[in-house]
């Protein structure tokens, strides 16, 4: 189970509507559309790839999509 990174209680909950981030990063799982693919989040290709997926909740595939890979 990852921990998610700190953000203020207001964007919080704004991102766990939108996407479901805080429940996606605790349950190892994406972030759902419309910004990820909602698939598996277990293996990431550095450490720099694992940090941002407690930051963003997007997986290796979809963070190599949004940030070119």
């Amino acid at each position: 189970m990852a921990t998610p990174s700190k953000k203020h209680s207001g964007i919080e909950n704004l991102l766990e509507v939108i996407a479901g981030r805080t429940t996606s990063i605790k349950g190892n799982i994406c972030v759902r559309a419309p910004i990820g693919c909602g698939g598996p989040a277990t293996e990431f290709k550095d450490d720099l790839s694992r940090k941002e997926y407690t930051i963003s909740g997007l997986c290796q595939k979809c963070q190599d999509e949004v940030f070119g890979g």
